[in-house]
């Protein structure tokens, strides 16, 4: 039966996104760990269906900065793929690599968005690897786009893109440990409706 909205899947077919998922984490920790040369611990993602200013809620303030990264599908899955970065997150990441702290995120250095887009890239190409070695399907990504801002201005963007397929979304959330500190990762998955159906179908879950 083909689906028309999002939060038409059934529990079957969300966990499927959630082993997908589960992957993902998996292929990711071990690219990771390999950039900073630490062990990274991840728990097992939440994923949730959410109207687009209650993913916003989810995730934090309106008003916070945050960085994202962003790419576009195509081939046999169309639609976007965006990674939230949070404040902890990036500072994280730069103490490590670079051994200093960064306080201003608006200010960013040629070095530092390469990172961030590094990380964004290996975090996103985890998840497209874990969905195409389930499904079979080709899959191409475009490349990242990285930008710093308000939550709520970040998200506009995927609202702006994608709306007129739905003003629902999922979100891939996990928690995970570097060196001991705990924070989050968020992945908004939109996958346009056909793309959806095409999923359902490969992965035996229609």
């Amino acid at each position: 039966m083909a689906i028309y909205r999002y939060e038409e899947l059934g529990e079957n077919q969300m966990d499927v996104f959630r082993e997908i998922g589960s992957i993902g984490n998996g292929n990711a920790i071990t690219a990771l760990s390999g950039i900073l040369s630490e062990k990274i611990s991840m728990e097992l993602p939440e994923v949730n269906i959410l109207e687009f200013n209650m993913a916003q809620k989810k995730i934090g303030d309106a008003e916070e900065i945050v960085g994202a990264v962003l790419v576009e599908m195509s081939g046999e899955l169309s639609g976007l793929m965006m990674l939230i970065l949070k404040r902890d997150f990036i500072k994280t990441m730069i103490k490590k690599v670079f051994s200093y702290e960064k306080e201003n995120l608006l200010d960013m250095e040629e070095m530092e968005e390469s990172l961030l887009i590094e990380v964004g890239n290996i975090m996103l190409s985890s998840y497209i690897s874990a969905l195409s070695s389930l499904t079979n399907i080709q899959i191409h990504l475009s490349v990242p786009q990285f930008a710093v801002n308000m939550l709520g201005g970040i998200l506009s963007m995927p609202m702006a893109m994608m709306g007129i397929e739905s003003d629902q979304i999922m979100m891939i959330t996990g928690a995970f440990s570097i060196g001991g500190e705990e924070m989050d990762s968020n992945i908004l998955l939109l996958p346009d409706i056909r793309s959806l159906n095409v999923l359902m179908k490969k992965l035996g879950v229609e």
